[in-house]
Protein backbone atom coordinates (compact mmCIF):
# COMPACT_ATOMS: atom_id res chain seq x y z
CA UNK A 1 0.00 0.00 0.00
CA UNK A 2 1.24 3.52 -0.90
CA UNK A 3 0.94 5.94 2.05
CA UNK A 4 0.89 10.22 1.79
CA UNK A 5 1.47 12.17 4.56
CA UNK A 6 -1.47 14.45 3.18
CA UNK A 7 -4.31 14.68 0.11
CA UNK A 8 -6.21 17.82 -1.14
CA UNK A 9 -9.48 17.25 -3.21
CA UNK A 10 -10.73 20.49 -5.35
CA UNK A 11 -13.15 20.53 -7.81
CA UNK A 12 -12.89 24.88 -8.39
CA UNK A 13 -10.53 26.27 -11.30
CA UNK A 14 -9.88 28.90 -8.86
CA UNK A 15 -8.42 26.48 -6.48
CA UNK A 16 -5.27 25.35 -8.19
CA UNK A 17 -3.05 28.17 -7.11
CA UNK A 18 -3.48 27.58 -3.16
CA UNK A 19 -3.28 23.85 -4.01
CA UNK A 20 0.00 24.34 -5.71
CA UNK A 21 1.32 26.44 -2.85
CA UNK A 22 0.25 23.86 -0.17
CA UNK A 23 2.06 20.84 -2.00
CA UNK A 24 5.29 23.28 -2.14
CA UNK A 25 5.29 24.23 1.12
CA UNK A 26 4.29 20.98 2.71
CA UNK A 27 7.06 19.18 -0.07
CA UNK A 28 9.31 21.41 1.12
CA UNK A 29 8.93 20.76 5.30
CA UNK A 30 9.57 16.85 3.88
CA UNK A 31 5.87 15.44 3.88
CA UNK A 32 4.65 13.54 0.76
CA UNK A 33 1.48 15.22 -1.13
CA UNK A 34 -1.10 14.02 -2.90
CA UNK A 35 -3.89 16.11 -4.90
CA UNK A 36 -7.38 15.14 -5.97
CA UNK A 37 -9.62 16.30 -8.80
CA UNK A 38 -11.91 15.35 -11.72
CA UNK A 39 -9.46 13.72 -13.61
CA UNK A 40 -8.48 11.26 -10.74
CA UNK A 41 -11.08 11.08 -8.49
CA UNK A 42 -12.72 7.76 -9.65
CA UNK A 43 -9.22 6.26 -9.85
CA UNK A 44 -8.11 7.31 -6.51
CA UNK A 45 -11.67 6.01 -4.89
CA UNK A 46 -10.71 2.68 -6.17
CA UNK A 47 -7.40 2.58 -5.04
CA UNK A 48 -8.39 4.00 -1.10
CA UNK A 49 -11.39 0.39 -1.35
CA UNK A 50 -9.00 -1.92 -2.57
CA UNK A 51 -6.83 -0.86 -0.07
CA UNK A 52 -3.72 0.08 -2.62
CA UNK A 53 -3.40 3.41 -1.38
CA UNK A 54 -4.02 5.79 2.07
CA UNK A 55 -3.14 8.83 3.68
CA UNK A 56 -2.99 10.31 7.14
CA UNK A 57 -4.79 13.45 6.60
CA UNK A 58 -7.22 14.71 4.24
CA UNK A 59 -8.34 18.43 3.31
CA UNK A 60 -11.79 18.35 1.87
CA UNK A 61 -12.67 21.16 -1.12
CA UNK A 62 -14.62 19.61 -3.40
CA UNK A 63 -17.36 17.00 -1.83
CA UNK A 64 -19.78 20.15 -0.64
CA UNK A 65 -20.36 20.93 -4.19
CA UNK A 66 -19.90 18.02 -5.98
CA UNK A 67 -21.20 14.31 -4.62
CA UNK A 68 -18.44 12.71 -6.98
CA UNK A 69 -16.02 13.13 -3.97
CA UNK A 70 -18.52 11.83 -1.26
CA UNK A 71 -17.41 8.35 -1.20
CA UNK A 72 -13.73 8.86 -1.29
CA UNK A 73 -14.41 11.30 2.10
CA UNK A 74 -17.22 8.24 3.92
CA UNK A 75 -13.90 5.69 2.70
CA UNK A 76 -11.29 8.03 5.22
CA UNK A 77 -14.04 8.53 7.65
CA UNK A 78 -13.95 5.22 8.47
CA UNK A 79 -10.06 4.53 8.74
CA UNK A 80 -7.37 6.11 10.58
CA UNK A 81 -7.11 9.14 8.07
CA UNK A 82 -7.49 12.80 9.71
CA UNK A 83 -10.18 14.83 8.25
CA UNK A 84 -9.32 18.28 8.45
CA UNK A 85 -12.87 19.83 9.29
CA UNK A 86 -14.54 16.58 10.21
CA UNK A 87 -17.91 15.76 8.32
CA UNK A 88 -20.28 15.94 11.75
CA UNK A 89 -18.92 19.05 12.76
CA UNK A 90 -19.07 20.97 9.28
CA UNK A 91 -23.16 19.63 9.17
CA UNK A 92 -23.58 20.91 12.31
CA UNK A 93 -21.24 24.27 13.22
CA UNK A 94 -22.78 25.52 9.12
CA UNK A 95 -26.15 25.30 10.78
CA UNK A 96 -26.45 29.57 11.56
CA UNK A 97 -29.14 28.64 13.69
CA UNK A 98 -27.90 26.35 15.73
CA UNK A 99 -24.54 28.64 16.21
CA UNK A 100 -26.56 31.47 16.75
CA UNK A 101 -27.82 30.18 19.89
CA UNK A 102 -24.30 28.24 20.98
CA UNK A 103 -22.55 31.82 20.19
CA UNK A 104 -24.82 33.45 22.46
CA UNK A 105 -24.54 30.55 25.13
CA UNK A 106 -20.68 31.03 24.54
CA UNK A 107 -20.66 34.37 25.84
CA UNK A 108 -20.29 36.14 22.31
CA UNK A 109 -22.03 38.86 20.39
CA UNK A 110 -24.32 38.21 17.43
CA UNK A 111 -26.77 40.04 15.89
CA UNK A 112 -30.45 40.38 16.96
CA UNK A 113 -32.35 37.36 15.16
CA UNK A 114 -35.58 35.52 14.36
CA UNK A 115 -35.18 31.76 13.69
CA UNK A 116 -38.05 30.52 11.34
CA UNK A 117 -38.86 26.76 10.43
CA UNK A 118 -38.43 25.55 6.69
CA UNK A 119 -41.84 26.40 4.51
CA UNK A 120 -41.88 22.37 3.49
CA UNK A 121 -42.06 22.01 7.57
CA UNK A 122 -44.57 24.85 8.26
CA UNK A 123 -46.41 26.67 5.80
CA UNK A 124 -47.95 29.58 7.67
CA UNK A 125 -45.67 30.83 10.49
CA UNK A 126 -46.54 33.42 13.70
CA UNK A 127 -44.66 36.38 13.41
CA UNK A 128 -46.02 39.73 14.04
CA UNK A 129 -44.79 43.14 13.09
CA UNK A 130 -44.16 44.59 16.42
CA UNK A 131 -41.62 41.47 16.63
CA UNK A 132 -40.08 41.66 13.39
CA UNK A 133 -39.61 45.52 14.04
CA UNK A 134 -36.74 44.16 16.76
CA UNK A 135 -34.67 43.90 14.03
CA UNK A 136 -35.28 47.45 12.77
CA UNK A 137 -35.32 48.33 9.08
CA UNK A 138 -33.15 47.01 6.69
CA UNK A 139 -32.69 44.06 8.23
CA UNK A 140 -31.53 40.31 6.61
CA UNK A 141 -32.89 36.93 5.65
CA UNK A 142 -30.61 34.44 5.49
CA UNK A 143 -31.37 30.45 4.86
CA UNK A 144 -29.67 28.73 7.93
CA UNK A 145 -27.61 25.81 6.10
CA UNK A 146 -27.21 26.81 2.58
CA UNK A 147 -23.99 28.41 2.42
CA UNK A 148 -21.80 30.02 0.03
CA UNK A 149 -21.13 33.53 -1.73
CA UNK A 150 -24.15 34.63 -0.52
CA UNK A 151 -26.60 32.18 -2.19
CA UNK A 152 -30.33 33.18 -0.92
CA UNK A 153 -29.43 35.85 1.56
CA UNK A 154 -31.35 39.02 0.76
CA UNK A 155 -29.77 42.43 3.01
CA UNK A 156 -31.69 45.17 2.36
CA UNK A 157 -34.96 43.43 3.40
CA UNK A 158 -38.05 45.89 4.58
CA UNK A 159 -41.37 44.20 5.07
CA UNK A 160 -43.06 40.26 6.24
CA UNK A 161 -43.93 39.74 2.69
CA UNK A 162 -40.20 39.42 1.65
CA UNK A 163 -39.84 36.91 4.33
CA UNK A 164 -42.73 35.15 3.22
CA UNK A 165 -41.58 34.63 -0.06
CA UNK A 166 -38.18 34.26 0.06
CA UNK A 167 -38.29 31.30 2.54
CA UNK A 168 -40.22 29.73 -0.28
CA UNK A 169 -36.95 29.45 -2.77
CA UNK A 170 -35.12 26.96 -0.28
CA UNK A 171 -38.24 25.54 1.09
CA UNK A 172 -36.47 23.00 3.06
CA UNK A 173 -34.67 25.32 4.96
CA UNK A 174 -34.75 27.02 8.14
CA UNK A 175 -34.41 30.75 7.89
CA UNK A 176 -32.85 33.60 9.72
CA UNK A 177 -33.78 36.99 9.83
CA UNK A 178 -30.76 39.81 11.63
CA UNK A 179 -30.60 42.75 11.97
CA UNK A 180 -28.21 44.81 9.63
CA UNK A 181 -25.36 45.66 12.06
CA UNK A 182 -23.76 49.01 11.18
CA UNK A 183 -20.03 49.42 11.83
CA UNK A 184 -18.27 52.17 13.18
CA UNK A 185 -14.97 53.86 11.25
CA UNK A 186 -11.62 53.81 11.79
CA UNK A 187 -10.08 56.66 9.64
CA UNK A 188 -12.74 56.27 6.94
CA UNK A 189 -12.58 51.99 7.20
CA UNK A 190 -15.49 50.25 7.83
CA UNK A 191 -14.45 47.81 11.51
CA UNK A 192 -15.41 45.17 9.55
CA UNK A 193 -13.02 42.07 9.09
CA UNK A 194 -12.97 38.72 8.50
CA UNK A 195 -10.84 36.35 10.75
CA UNK A 196 -9.60 33.15 9.64
CA UNK A 197 -8.87 30.15 12.42
CA UNK A 198 -6.51 27.68 10.54
CA UNK A 199 -5.17 24.65 12.18
CA UNK A 200 -4.87 26.63 15.92
CA UNK A 201 -4.34 30.14 15.19
CA UNK A 202 -6.46 33.37 14.26
CA UNK A 203 -5.41 35.46 11.48
CA UNK A 204 -8.06 38.77 10.71
CA UNK A 205 -7.90 40.96 7.78
CA UNK A 206 -9.56 44.14 7.30
CA UNK A 207 -12.77 42.79 4.95
CA UNK A 208 -15.17 45.57 3.37
CA UNK A 209 -19.11 43.76 3.33
CA UNK A 210 -19.51 46.28 0.28
CA UNK A 211 -16.89 45.98 -1.41
CA UNK A 212 -15.31 42.41 -0.70
CA UNK A 213 -12.15 43.54 -0.41
CA UNK A 214 -9.52 42.83 1.81
CA UNK A 215 -6.57 44.48 3.28
CA UNK A 216 -3.95 43.31 5.92
CA UNK A 217 -4.12 44.30 9.26
CA UNK A 218 -0.82 45.71 10.79
CA UNK A 219 0.10 44.93 14.32
CA UNK A 220 -0.03 48.87 15.01
CA UNK A 221 -3.47 49.10 13.74
CA UNK A 222 -4.16 46.21 16.20
CA UNK A 223 -2.93 48.12 19.34
CA UNK A 224 -4.26 51.41 17.71
CA UNK A 225 -7.57 50.29 17.81
CA UNK A 226 -7.46 47.93 20.62
CA UNK A 227 -8.65 44.90 17.90
CA UNK A 228 -6.48 41.78 19.68
CA UNK A 229 -10.22 40.89 20.68
CA UNK A 230 -10.91 39.81 17.39
CA UNK A 231 -8.16 37.00 17.78
CA UNK A 232 -9.66 36.15 20.81
CA UNK A 233 -13.50 35.61 19.57
CA UNK A 234 -12.12 33.57 16.80
CA UNK A 235 -10.49 31.23 19.16
CA UNK A 236 -13.59 30.99 21.00
CA UNK A 237 -15.60 30.31 17.76
CA UNK A 238 -12.96 27.60 17.28
CA UNK A 239 -13.49 25.82 20.66
CA UNK A 240 -17.28 25.98 19.74
CA UNK A 241 -17.58 24.29 16.51
CA UNK A 242 -14.17 22.24 17.07
CA UNK A 243 -13.28 22.98 13.46
CA UNK A 244 -9.74 23.17 11.95
CA UNK A 245 -10.16 25.47 9.48
CA UNK A 246 -13.04 28.06 8.59
CA UNK A 247 -13.55 31.67 8.96
CA UNK A 248 -15.72 34.38 10.38
CA UNK A 249 -17.24 37.72 10.06
CA UNK A 250 -16.60 40.24 12.98
CA UNK A 251 -17.93 43.86 12.63
CA UNK A 252 -17.37 46.52 15.38
CA UNK A 253 -20.06 48.90 16.27
CA UNK A 254 -20.33 52.52 17.18
CA UNK A 255 -21.21 51.66 20.87
CA UNK A 256 -17.85 49.26 20.76
CA UNK A 257 -19.49 45.84 20.87
CA UNK A 258 -18.02 43.03 18.19
CA UNK A 259 -20.83 41.36 16.50
CA UNK A 260 -20.30 38.07 14.92
CA UNK A 261 -21.69 38.37 11.40
CA UNK A 262 -21.36 35.63 9.49
CA UNK A 263 -20.77 33.03 11.82
CA UNK A 264 -19.19 29.84 10.22
CA UNK A 265 -17.28 29.25 6.38
CA UNK A 266 -15.80 26.09 6.26
CA UNK A 267 -14.50 26.12 2.59
CA UNK A 268 -12.55 29.34 2.62
CA UNK A 269 -11.64 31.08 -0.41
CA UNK A 270 -8.27 31.45 -0.74
CA UNK A 271 -7.81 33.18 -4.00
CA UNK A 272 -4.45 35.23 -3.78
CA UNK A 273 -4.78 38.86 -4.17
CA UNK A 274 -1.98 39.22 -5.93
CA UNK A 275 -3.96 37.70 -8.81
CA UNK A 276 -7.68 38.45 -8.22
CA UNK A 277 -8.33 42.04 -6.76
CA UNK A 278 -11.10 40.37 -4.35
CA UNK A 279 -9.01 37.92 -3.29
CA UNK A 280 -6.76 36.90 0.28
CA UNK A 281 -3.79 39.06 0.87
CA UNK A 282 -0.84 36.51 -0.25
CA UNK A 283 0.85 37.16 3.35
CA UNK A 284 -2.19 35.67 5.05
CA UNK A 285 -2.34 32.57 2.55
CA UNK A 286 0.99 31.71 2.90
CA UNK A 287 0.96 32.05 6.94
CA UNK A 288 -2.50 29.60 6.98
CA UNK A 289 -0.50 27.26 4.50
CA UNK A 290 2.30 26.82 7.14
CA UNK A 291 0.04 26.26 9.91
CA UNK A 292 -1.64 23.49 7.52
CA UNK A 293 2.10 22.18 7.59
CA UNK A 294 2.51 21.96 11.00
CA UNK A 295 -0.64 19.96 11.60
CA UNK A 296 0.30 17.13 8.88
CA UNK A 297 3.81 16.84 10.54
CA UNK A 298 1.84 16.35 13.72
CA UNK A 299 -0.19 13.99 12.53
CA UNK A 300 3.01 12.19 10.56
CA UNK A 301 4.81 12.06 14.13
CA UNK A 302 1.51 10.36 15.80
CA UNK A 303 1.28 7.48 13.37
Amino acid sequence: MEKFDFAISYEWEYDIDFVNEVENILQANGLSTFRISYYNISEVTDDLRKRRLSFRSYLDRASDVDEEFYELGEILQKRKCRIFNPYDRVQHSTDKASMHLEFITGGLQVPHSIIIPPHKKNETIKLSIDELAVLGRPFIIKPCNTTGGGIGVVTGAETLKEVLDERKNLDEDKYILQEKVIPKYFNERRAWFRCFWAFGKSFCCWWDDETHLYKILTREEIENYKLNKLFRITSRISKITKLDFFSSEIAITEDERFVVIDYVNDQCDMRFQSKHYDGVPDEVIYQIIHQLARAVKKMKKKS
